[in-house]
């Protein structure tokens, strides 16, 4: 008795096998482009998601070609969420290290609506699948939503264009953890093999097809469960301590910008001690204080977690001339801007917990078991890392957390 494998399923196997190849070599001639120029990779295609809410890097034209970009677009607008999508290949060493949470969180932050906001990507890991992710919390499930699209059986043989209209669709739907635990609850099942009643050992369409189909089939079925088990285990675990997103806000761009800004937020401060009033200003000295020390660090600021230190200095200066101090800027990431409450924290391999002041942001990702994002510092070793692990001694950002562990002038004075 031989047995013949469901060659409609080798045959859809075999298929996903040539589409990561072709993709391999296609987006190999495209990585260097990526790297360089100006704007930058991240910079060019949030400029051209402020004109349409669909991304498409020439590798993919002929995947999602410009009529099924605009159909995109338009499925997009009916649903009248803030959905963006962005298809292009990821591959190590490019612009964002062939990382979809990078490219992302770059993207995110190059975009003026930072509040709300739903990213459909390329997948870093499979070429061809996609991964969701939404700001500022998960109203819309949209990781579970888009990783269901590419387990549906209806998805087996689709196109990238049409997996990421379904992916839009249950986004849209706002049922992403149910669909993705109805999908989880059919793999495996349909291709079950027969036992054929006629052949024999040795007949040519006996066990000799089924021996060729199998030396194909055996290896791509490996491969395919391999790539669903890191699907699966990408969406359940929890979101690591500290994403590739928290680095994402580290480039030359944004340093000038914050720099900028640091620098105006600083001279408005020093215009505003200069025309107070020194009888009706009991905080007088201590924003002339905070000014001070906000010029200083601004005039020797390596990078953003000093231009950070400036912003808040600025700020406890106007604290200080309102007599009204409110929270401090967010301890996570202080260009998030004021905090919005105070919140209990552990940092990992520690017991004790924080009470930091955090903006709504993180105070919903922290609430939703996610990851805030983080500003990242170097540490003496010159990787990067969480500026408040940085030892205090060195950083005075990580003994004042930005002002929700002391103020900025205090963490200040003790790391000198």
């Amino acid at each position: 008795m031989s047995t013949e494998v469901d060659q409609g399923a080798a045959k859809r196997v075999i298929t996903a096998l040539a589409a990561l190849l072709l993709t391999a070599l296609t987006t190999t001639g495209t990585a260097g482009a990526a790297d360089g120029g100006t704007p930058s990779a991240g910079q060019r295609i949030a400029n051209a998601l402020r004109t349409s809410p669909v991304y498409v890097d020439e590798a993919y034209a002929e995947a999602v070609p410009p009529s099924r970009q605009r159909q995109l677009a338009d499925r997009i607008r009916r649903t009248g969420l803030p959905i963006k999508v962005v298809l292009t290949p990821l591959t190590k060493g490019d612009a964002f290290d062939g990382e979809s949470d990078l490219l992302a969180g770059t993207v995110r932050d190059r975009l003026p609506e930072r509040r709300d906001l739903v990213l459909i990507t390329s997948d870093g890991d499979f070429p061809d699948s996609l991964q969701g992710y939404e700001w500022p919390g998960d109203t819309h499930q949209a990781r579970k939503a888009v990783a269901a699209a590419g387990f549906l059986d209806e998805m087996r043989d689709a196109g990238l264009a049409d997996l990421t209209a379904k992916a839009v669709d249950l986004v849209a739907e706002g049922k992403g953890e149910q669909r993705y635990e109805e999908a989880m609850g059919d793999l495996g099942g349909s291709a079950r093999p027969t036992q054929s009643g006629s052949g024999t050992a040795g007949s040519d369409s006996g066990s000799g097809m089924t021996g060729w189909w199998l030396f194909i089939a055996v290896p791509a079925l490996a491969l395919t469960a391999l790539a669903t088990r890191a699907a699966l285990l990408r969406s359940r675990r929890p979101s690591p301590a500290v994403p590739h997103v928290v680095f994402a806000t580290a480039r030359a761009a944004d340093e000038a910008r914050v720099r900028r800004r640091a620098e105006a937020e600083v001279l408005a401060l020093g215009e505003a001690t200069r025309a107070a009033d020194v009888a009706a200003t009991p905080g007088l000295q201590q924003a002339l204080d905070a000014y001070a020390a906000a010029g200083t660090v601004l005039d020797g600021a390596r990078g953003l977690p000093d231009l950070a230190g400036a912003l808040a200095l600025a700020q406890e200066g106007r604290d200080a001339l309102t007599g009204s101090p409110g929270l401090p800027l967010c301890f996570f990431n202080p260009l998030h801007g004021r905090a919005a409450l105070r919140t209990g924290w552990r940092p990992l391999g520690r017991r004790d917990r924080l009470d930091v002041a955090v903006c709504q942001e993180c105070a919903d990702a922290l609430r939703n078991r996610r990851a805030p994002e983080v500003l990242p510092d170097t540490d003496e070793d010159g990787r990067r890392v969480p500026y408040f692990e940085v030892p205090v001694g060195r950083s005075a950002w990580a003994a004042s957390g930005y002002g929700s562990l002391m103020s900025p002038s205090a963490g200040l004075a003790r790391a000198r």
